[in-house]
């Protein structure tokens, strides 16, 4: 019987872990797990494990947490500590998922069989960091996991195994994620199994797009928009940033809406039931079925307005 495989894996949310829990159900041995250092979360800011270092430790991995992997970059004694771990490990390949460092050419080269990641997107379409936010944003029928031998480029490597995943017009980020984490790591075990039976083919020239980085500010809701784009929108931003709006100076956490017929001025809430509150849209209207104050929980529509009433001509703004 073949010896297992020794992989090191980067990684770090919890998309990553779940692909890390894979690899070991599987028995594949992992040496060396690489994260992001700790992190500030929460209200008290104290700092947090990644998902995967927690998991790492519980299974007795040696866990390394570089700010940089340069060797010629603003931490070069980190990125010289983790070279070393990295030689340490004697592993056969890398695996890479959600890590949120640039690997540079030396880590590439460092393996015998090469970095694999494992992207949740069909390549080369939304290439880069959001690329779940950005297809329920888009409005895509599919998507899915990539595994792709990694070069130099931002996710331009040549594909070795895809899988597609139906977008359902009610998935969120949150609940698509944990679909393509599942698909991601049973996707990684096949292909470590494959090994050289797997064919590596070169992404299409054509369909390349990038999926930007989510930024705190695209939560502002544009009232001005279709309806049908601020409900993609809301589940594209759930769980961070959501949707917002202001209401008669009031900030409003908007979590999601269904879009339905109505005309007014964008932002005019046009009806108020126990179904929820209906706006006017750039086309169209959105009746918003779960809102949230600040400093309270995400409401149902009724629950909500028990709380806080909205009245028929009241006006939502940025």
């Amino acid at each position: 019987m073949a010896k297992p495989l020794r992989v090191v894996f980067a990684g770090t949310p919890e998309f990553a872990a779940t692909a890390l829990d894979a690899l070991l159900r599987a028995g594949f041995e992992v040496p060396l797990v690489l994260t992001q250092p700790d992190r500030p979360a929460g209200r008290g800011m104290k700092l947090q494990a990644s998902a995967v270092k927690e998991l790492a430790l519980q299974h007795g991995i040696t866990v390394a947490q570089p700010r940089s992997l340069r060797l010629d970059g603003k931490y070069p004694d980190e990125a010289a500590a983790a070279r070393q771990a990295l030689l340490d490990a004697q592993a056969d390949v890398m695996v890479v998922a959600a890590y949120g460092l640039i690997l540079p050419q030396w880590v590439l080269d460092w393996p015998p069989l090469g970095c694999l990641n494992i992207h949740a997107s069909l390549l080369p379409r939304w290439r880069g960091a959001a690329p779940i936010h950005r297809a329920i944003e888009a409005g895509d029928a599919e998507t899915g996991i990539t595994i792709m031998q990694m070069d130099a480029g931002l996710d331009t490597g040549a594909m070795l195994l895809m899988e597609r995943e139906a977008i359902a017009a009610t998935d969120t980020t949150a609940s698509l994620h944990d679909r393509l984490a599942v698909l991601g790591g049973r996707m990684i075990v096949a292909a470590l199994a494959a090994g050289a039976d797997l064919v590596a083919r070169p992404q299409p020239a054509e369909g390349v797009n990038y999926a930007h980085k989510i930024e705190k500010a695209e939560a502002q809701i544009a009232w001005t928009q279709p309806a049908a784009e601020i409900e993609r929108r809301l589940r594209a931003f759930d769980p961070f940033p959501g949707g917002l709006s202001q209401l008669d100076g009031e900030a409003i956490k908007c979590w999601r809406g269904e879009v339905c017929a109505g005309n007014g001025q964008p932002g005019e809430v046009l009806s108020v039931d126990e179904r929820g509150v209906v706006v006017a849209c750039g086309e169209q209207a959105l009746r918003l079925t779960e809102m949230q104050r600040a400093g309270a929980k995400r409401l149902p529509a009724q629950a909500f307005l028990q709380a806080r009433p909205i009245a028929v001509g009241a006006r939502f703004t940025a």
